[in-house]
């Protein structure tokens, strides 16, 4: 029997699309554009947001 795992929500800051290439303006010197790669900086690129986690008291 498969096992499914929970939708995670959806980043509200990158809106699912979390690493982007942008380029900076200027060649290589093989005429290729020069890009940087830039991360979602609230979910870290994954593109979806983590679940609370319940915090569990000890010796109570």
């Amino acid at each position: 029997m498969p096992q499914h795992t929970r939708l995670r929500p959806i980043c509200g800051h990158c809106d699912g699309f979390p690493t982007v290439t942008i380029t900076t303006g200027t060649r290589t010197p093989d005429g290729q554009r020069k890009t940087i790669t830039a991360h979602c900086p609230a979910c870290r690129g994954t593109g979806h947001t983590t679940t609370a986690r319940a915090h569990t008291r000890i010796g109570a």
